[in-house]
């Protein structure tokens, strides 16, 4: 079927759907986007700059490393990226320091991680490697980091993949997007209706019926939808929920294989950056600052100066929260800034000018935030990202076999790879 499909339906108006829906376009297929929420954009979910001052990122936020196809889309949209800078602190007890591993522990980790040469869990490498109590801080960072920044269970993540991260010299390097990642979606979607994409929304999937010409696809609401090949670019979880037919489904019980965590991502506007004045230590640089409290890890709008705290829970401490609602996830976010800070809750509260709390884990379009690699997972994303001329095709972050797995690149990079191999490149 390659590069004979006239008509291809795309499911989600995510990253992946939407570069895959530009690449089509711009071949000259006719191209339907079918999208369940009643907006487009996915797990970039920008808020209102009325609430915040800016437009703020409840999903995605950050740029990281190289991420080439996400800096090529910033050039061709005029957009800019700003680099992140400031420090990286750590309070216990109310006492701050700036975050840094003990020097010979970080080298000891490097090493044993160089060294291997067969995958392993998280939690088995420290068991074997790093079990004694002259350890204890190590095994807590990166425990914390597999948790935090990769959304990942320890008891999961796989070693080597995460050794590709972590040893690469451009991991530390972050930026944003100027505009938010809303603005770079508002250019997809622009180049997307600029060449004739129909793009339909609170049409949820819920079944794939292939057809001796193509596909028919069909909608809770009651719609079907016909076309000659479809890309299914939908969050992990999801491929589950949707009714495939049996080659297909059997296929995508590899996502099982692929782990999929959670984040619970807390924007808080105050009236002032009140904790540029505290007492305990001078934060004037403050990017991030990492805790054991309920809400761990803060970080700033630095070198903004939006007077605007993000509050970050990701991985399986998330279960613990996840029958909160939005208001109480709110006042979990502020007890943990008060103790963090030595505030009376009352005194933050009476700063707080705008709140949100996004449990990605409970949205019933994502069910959870983005993947990681488990010990299986590259075998599970060379099944389910291979093609047999089919008209069913699946797309999305967590196929993405590249280091940076679970980001905004990995999505954009994976929709791109799907539209060429549809058109035969």
């Amino acid at each position: 079927m390659a590069g004979q499909a006239d008509h291809i339906m795309i499911i989600g108006a995510g990253a992946a759907g939407l570069m895959a829906a530009r690449e089509l376009g711009r071949a000259g297929k006719r191209v339907t986007i079918l999208e369940a929420r009643d907006r487009c954009g996915g797990r970039i979910a920008p808020l209102s700059a009325d609430e915040f001052g800016y437009r703020a990122d409840g999903g995605a936020e950050f740029v990281h490393g190289e991420a080439p196809v996400t800096r090529g889309l910033l050039g061709e949209a005029g957009l800019s990226l700003a680099p992140v800078n400031g420090a990286r602190w750590t309070v216990r007890n109310g006492t701050f320091a700036r975050d840094e591993m003990p020097e010979r522990n970080t080298d000891a980790f490097y090493r044993v991680l160089s060294e291997l040469t067969s995958d392993m869990t998280v939690t088995a490498l420290l068991d074997r490697y790093f079990a004694g109590p002259d350890f204890a801080s190590l095994r807590q960072s990166v425990v914390r980091t597999v948790m935090g920044y990769d959304a990942a269970d320890p008891d999961r993540a796989s070693v080597l993949a995460l050794r590709d991260e972590w040893m690469h010299p451009g991991r530390g390097e972050l930026g944003r997007i100027v505009g938010g990642y809303g603005a770079l979606i508002d250019f997809l979607l622009a180049e997307c209706r600029e060449h004739g994409a129909d793009i339909r929304l609170q049409s949820s999937v819920i079944g794939i019926e292939t057809t001796d010409d193509g596909v028919l696809i069909r909608c809770a609401e009651g719609s079907s939808h016909r076309a000659d090949a479809a890309i299914l670019a939908v969050p992990l979880p999801l491929l589950q929920e949707i009714a495939l037919p049996r080659p297909m489904r059997d296929k995508v019980t590899a996502a099982a294989q692929i782990g999929f965590g959670n984040v619970i991502k807390l924007l808080l506007r105050f009236e002032s950056r009140w904790w540029t004045g505290i007492k305990a230590a001078d934060l004037s640089d403050l990017l991030f600052v990492l805790s054991d409290v309920a809400v761990p890890v803060w970080w700033t709008q630095r070198p903004t100066e939006h007077a605007v705290l993000t509050g970050w829970l990701a991985g399986p401490p998330t279960s613990s929260a996840a029958q909160l609602d939005e208001s109480q996830l709110i006042e979990t976010g502020l007890g943990s800034l008060a103790q963090i800070f030595g505030l009376s809750l009352p005194q933050l509260k009476a700063e707080l000018v705008a709140a949100r709390a996004i449990n990605w884990g409970n949205d019933p379009f994502s069910r959870g935030a983005y993947s990681y690699a488990t010990l299986a997972t590259r075998r599970a994303q060379a099944e389910l990202a291979s093609w047999d001329g089919g008209a069913i095709l699946l797309s999305g972050e967590a196929l993405y076999q590249g280091r940076d797995m679970g980001t905004v690149e990995a999505a954009l990079s994976s929709g791109l790879d799907t539209a060429r191999m549809l058109l035969g490149d």
